[in-house]
């Protein structure tokens, strides 16, 4: 069995736990995205399903993309409109992501402390916030050594 069999095996019994059912498709989608191992966009986990499942069509992938963001198995980083696997899987927390302009790779900084005192600093403006995801762009190791 390899990492992303076991993953969807975890997300799946992670959803189970919570009253969810990750359905054959949405698993396939969760395949893709753990496959790929960075951001993907959405029409181009559409191409990959439509070698799989001819018939494929948008709604079917963003329906998939909008139950594992609601249950927290994968983030949409919204500066370039795609999509990844939450780096701990079954414990996504309020973290950082990092993407790297040129290849798509995302990390994810846990940073809870943060997350909080931006939280507390943005109250304290009198603003609310309504989207509080932290993207940051930048370069990862390959694409840095690259560009060198």
């Amino acid at each position: 069995m390899n990492n992303v069999t076991q993953a969807v095996r975890l997300a799946s019994v992670y959803c189970q736990e919570r009253g969810e059912l990750l359905t054959p498709l949405r698993q396939k989608v969760l395949s893709l995205l753990l496959q790929s191992g960075r951001a993907t966009k959405a029409y181009t986990l559409l191409d990959e399903m439509r070698k799989i499942h001819a018939g494929s069509a948008p709604p079917t992938v963003y329906r998939a993309l909008d139950f594992l963001r609601s249950v927290r198995l994968v983030h949409r980083i919204e500066s370039i409109n795609a999509f990844a696997v939450c780096h701990n899987l079954t414990h996504c927390q309020q973290g950082i992501l990092i993407v790297c302009q040129f290849c798509g790779v995302v990390s994810e900084i846990d940073a809870r402390g943060i997350h909080h005192a931006l939280m507390d600093k943005i109250e304290s403006t009198g603003f609310i916030l309504i989207r509080g995801k932290l993207e940051l762009k930048g370069l990862c190791s390959e694409c840095a050594i690259k560009t060198i």
